[in-house]
């Protein structure tokens, strides 16, 4: 008769369930090499530590949801700043309009109260937009990981939206630059082809584009690699 509870059979079990387990992921990690062994955009970076940059390479402190135990994050993005200038001009005009308008005088018919009223409210409004503006860039993010490419669009503080695609099933990668000022400070749009449930996500008025084109071709080749062993082993 089979020894079914037999402690010592169980153990043996565990252990050898234990040992490949590990072979498992000796081998995952063989294969799975850090970005900098294949990457040479990113063999040039150094480790962004701040968090208020629209170009952040191997990202420090840095992490999202749904983010995978293994998975590393290679490079956060956000749009360049000088898409912010027709806001904070518009921020600026705010700022000095109830001066301008008092100047004037436009809030002479109005009682003291109601002019201080009418300031303060004003005040807020722009407090308001100029908070939104700036939420809106820190939040919309892409994250290009070694695993795959996240759009985050922040929409209000209640809604956002978040598109998503595996590096092996990115099709074609497009560089759109246009315009002195891009040209001159180096930012533009990158289109993605994938074969996901979006088949395109775009990467808005980002800094470094061709770098970026550059690492992402890079990763598709790693994951080209990947696949060959996989499929060798």
């Amino acid at each position: 008769m089979p020894n079914v509870f037999d402690s010592s059979m169980k153990t043996k079990d565990s252990k050898k369930e234990t040992e490949s387990m590990h072979n498992i992921d000796d081998d995952h990690k063989a294969c799975h090499r850090h970005v900098d062994e294949y990457s040479e955009v990113m063999r040039a970076e150094t480790p962004a530590t701040g968090l208020l940059s629209a170009f952040m390479p191997k990202p420090v402190s840095v992490a999202f949801d749904n983010q995978d135990s293994s998975e590393n994050i290679v490079l956060v993005l956000r749009r360049h700043p000088l898409t912010l200038f027709k806001s904070l001009l518009i921020a600026f005009l705010m700022l000095f309009m109830p001066a301008f308008l008092n100047a004037v005088g436009m809030f002479s018919f109005l009682p003291g109260n109601y002019q201080f009223a009418a300031i303060v409210l004003w005040y807020l409004i722009t407090f308001g937009f100029v908070l939104e503006v700036f939420l809106t860039w820190f939040f919309s993010v892409y994250i290009i990981t070694d695993e795959r490419i996240i759009d985050v669009d922040f929409i209000s503080l209640i809604y956002k939206d978040i598109s998503s695609a595996k590096t092996d099933k990115i099709e074609d990668v497009t560089t759109v630059t246009g315009g002195a000022l891009q040209s001159m400070f180096d930012y533009g749009s990158i289109k993605i082809q994938t074969a996901g449930a979006k088949t395109e996500i775009e990467f808005e008025s980002i800094p470094h584009p061709s770098r970026v084109t550059k690492l992402l071709n890079e990763l598709m080749l790693e994951e080209e690699r990947e696949k060959i062993e996989g499929r060798v082993n």
